[in-house]
């Protein structure tokens, strides 16, 4: 990933910008944060810094907003198609105005704003156009003194954004100025750029955040950082807490730049590493790749295999029953209780860079463990993992 990394190359580029996200990525980031998983479990999935997934957060204060949607009345992009089209012809103001059903005013500011007869162009028009419709309104509470004012005596009072629009609606009822939903409350607070309440009236808030967070993010009664029916890593047999005997797994993605990753399987007795491509890091994905790769061994190398916290082996029953390995999950936040994968996590950063997608074969793949596993290893008394795990199934 390149954000907030320095350009090695030119020093005097400066910082690089950071990816911008997709719509994809964000509608992404919003269903999980609905979901209730941290900014951290965000970031892993989309594979970006968790900074940059609370920047997009703090930008509504933890509030999804509605989806962008152009007005009615608007220009549509293929209606200034047709302006360039029939400028290009040399057609006049009022001639493509009666074409599109349109005051001659409205064409005539289109193209006036956009270079000219001679200039326009209708891509880049729209997406000014676009762009510019990004001014956000004022919010109610900066409009309405009154109202403003009600709403921060209640909040220094310690009522909670739904009292004070519960009250409104008794105390008020009819008067729309004087109506106000509690999410607008919530919103006018976590977005100190709207203006219109002081930052201190946050500390009046029974939560104390500084985000809207959803009712799912608590560790009780829903999924959040945790998979459902998983089995604990404390229940793991002793003999893959021992390395003693071979066909116990450690496993973990690999992300590159791009939205790119793979999957990564290390055997704890011997440290060989299996790598397996994947079309996504969505659960069903990864469970396919893993299931087809898992296969593949012979069953006495399939007795366990260990992974975190991640969401992305959500389906780890699908991946059991098609493979007969059983699955055992780390305790949250414990990296070191998988020590062999992160290890060898980084030794693979040598020929998959975080900066670089990783868009390989699984041939590929296949050869780059073949060249790792052939390499001595100083914890296995410089021996290779090839060589330990042959000479264990003799």
């Amino acid at each position: 990933m390149s954000e907030g990394r320095c350009n090695t190359d030119n020093p005097m580029a400066g910082p690089r910008k950071q990816r911008a996200y997709s719509a994809t990525e964000r509608r992404e980031l919003w269903q999980r944060w609905r979901e209730g998983e941290s900014q951290s479990d965000i970031a892993r999935s989309l594979g970006r810094k968790p900074g940059s997934v609370q920047g997009v957060l703090v930008a509504t204060g933890g509030i999804e907003p509605p989806p962008r949607r152009r007005a009615p009345r608007a220009l549509r992009l293929e209606e200034r198609e047709e302006i360039s089209r029939r400028l290009a012809c040399g057609e006049g103001v009022r001639a493509i105005a009666r074409a599109l059903r349109r005051p001659p005013s409205t064409v005539s500011r289109e193209v006036n704003r956009n270079g000219g007869p001679r200039h326009y162009r209708a891509a880049q028009a729209d997406n000014r156009a676009w762009e510019q419709a990004r001014r956000p309104k004022p919010c109610k509470l900066a409009t309405q003194g009154r109202l403003r004012r009600i709403v921060a005596a209640k909040l220094a009072k310690n009522w909670s954004p739904e009292q004070i629009s519960g009250w409104l609606r008794w105390k008020y009822p009819g008067d729309e100025r004087m109506q106000i939903s509690h999410e607008t409350i919530y919103l006018t607070l976590f977005v100190q750029a709207r203006g219109a309440l002081k930052r201190e009236l946050q500390a009046h808030l029974r939560s104390g955040r500084i985000l809207r967070r959803s009712r799912k993010a608590t560790l009780s009664g829903q999924s959040r950082g945790q998979i459902i029916d998983a089995v604990s890593i404390r229940d793991r047999p002793a003999e893959a807490e021992d390395r003693a005997v071979p066909g116990h797994w450690e496993g973990d993605l690999v992300f590159g730049s791009g939205r790119t990753q793979i999957a990564t399987l290390v055997e704890r007795h011997s440290r060989l590493t299996m790598l397996v491509a994947l079309e996504g890091r969505d659960a069903a994905s990864v469970a396919n790749g893993l299931v087809r790769q898992i296969q593949k061994l012979p069953v006495e190398l399939r007795r366990s295999l260990t992974w975190d916290r991640g969401l992305e082996l959500a389906k780890h029953k699908d991946i059991t029953l098609a493979t007969t390995m059983r699955i055992f999950f780390c305790d949250p936040r414990s990296p070191w209780q998988r020590g062999s994968n992160e290890n060898t996590n980084g030794l693979l950063r040598q020929y998959f860079p975080k900066t670089k997608p990783i868009e390989h074969s699984q041939a590929e793949l296949n050869k780059v463990a073949r060249e790792l596993n052939s390499r001595p290893r100083k914890t296995l008394g410089f021996r290779t993992p090839a060589a330990v795990l042959a000479e264990a199934l003799r």
